[in-house]
């Protein structure tokens, strides 16, 4: 059954044909995955990145398969100057813009006595402040008619995890940040949330001292039976940008298997 007749009997749907989405850090891993998800629920998707070329074009290809349509935009999403880009591209192609999706991260590796501020202020801006002038695109974009913001965060927003400080505390402050939001942005009929995920194998996962041990533990000790999935979290953006979470504002979904809960 497609989208558009299951929509016709129900009063919601995950129907998005006709809307426009922004999906940052999106040539790759979870947000690759949630950029796809997005266009076979019929969106059209705008794909961000900073260094790989070869993997937006990738994903714009794949993209174009689910008979979307698709904008590939490189920019740095920590320089407000480079996201006011981002927004002209879409407001030049498309016209306006019904999702924001900010997946974009990065962030220094270390304990906390081993940072300094510069270390500090990079990880914050990128994980946490890039959300600012991104809220403040979208919502020009989205003025009279409303649409859905939607952060990734993860667990070291609230778990202690080993050379995890600064991003932890930067996902915490994205977490916070998205509470705020929600409230400023209600009235615009704009909804606001975030994803937490749980640990996801992807590219990034390398760059953790000891990346192996750590999939290790996580597979033992999720009840799931399996590591989160970038498919897993792409399907809980995509209910939270669809009719169906309407009255879902301001919070933190956890897409762990159940990892968190057990101590």
């Amino acid at each position: 059954m497609s989208p558009s007749r299951f929509c016709d009997r129900q009063p919601g749907c995950m129907d998005l044909t006709g809307k426009v989405a922004l999906v940052t850090g999106s040539s790759r891993g979870i947000g690759r995955a949630i950029a796809i998800k997005l266009a076979q629920a019929g969106a059209d998707v705008t794909i961000n990145y900073l260094r790989n070329k070869a993997k937006a074009e990738e994903t714009a290809a794949a993209i174009e398969n689910e008979g979307a349509q698709s904008l590939i935009v490189r920019a740095n999403v920590a320089e407000e100057k480079e996201v006011a880009e981002i927004f002209a591209a879409i407001g030049e192609r498309f016209g306006k813009l019904d999702i924001l999706v900010s997946n974009a991260a990065s962030g220094i590796l270390k304990s906390a006595l081993e940072l300094n501020l510069r270390y500090w202020r990079w990880t914050m801006d990128i994980n946490a402040g890039c959300l600012l002038p991104l809220a403040k695109g979208a919502t020009e974009l989205m003025e009279g008619r409303g649409g859905s913001i939607i952060a990734v965060s993860s667990l070291g927003a609230v778990r202690a995890i080993p050379d995890y400080a600064a991003v932890g505390a930067s996902k915490a402050a994205l977490e916070s940040l998205i509470r705020h939001l929600a409230v400023e942005l209600a009235p615009r009929n704009i909804r606001v949330n975030a994803v937490s995920a749980g640990l996801v194998e992807t590219d990034a996962i390398k760059h953790f001292p000891k990346s192996q041990e750590m999939i290790a533990e996580t597979h033992r000790r999720t009840p799931a039976g399996r590591l989160t999935e970038p498919d897993d979290v792409a399907h809980v953006v995509l209910y939270l940008c669809s009719d169906l979470s309407q009255m879902i504002m301001g919070q933190t979904l956890v897409v762990d298997g159940g990892y968190s809960i057990v101590g």
